[in-house]
């Protein structure tokens, strides 16, 4: 893989964490019963951030910094 691409390809991976995250979400919206389920929803909603949002924030924190490296390059 070409290494000015590889930012796109990092953005790419943020995106499908955030759409696992919606998804994962919805399909716990549908399944949570209050009268089952011991703890309140807003748990699972932490549990999903920890397991998708923060990685893909992560990855999206990568991509900037090498896109910006590569962009440096390519300027010099």
């Amino acid at each position: 893989m070409k290494k000015a691409i590889i930012h796109k390809f990092l953005y790419a991976i943020s995106a499908l964490l955030v759409l696992g995250f919606a998804i994962h979400t919805i399909v716990d919206a549908c399944r949570y019963d209050s009268m089952l389920t011991s703890f309140p929803f807003y748990a699972f909603l932490l549990i999903n951030a920890v397991t998708y949002l923060v990685p893909s924030l992560i990855v999206f924190i990568v991509a900037l910094i090498v896109k910006k490296k590569f962009a440096n390059k390519v300027s010099k």
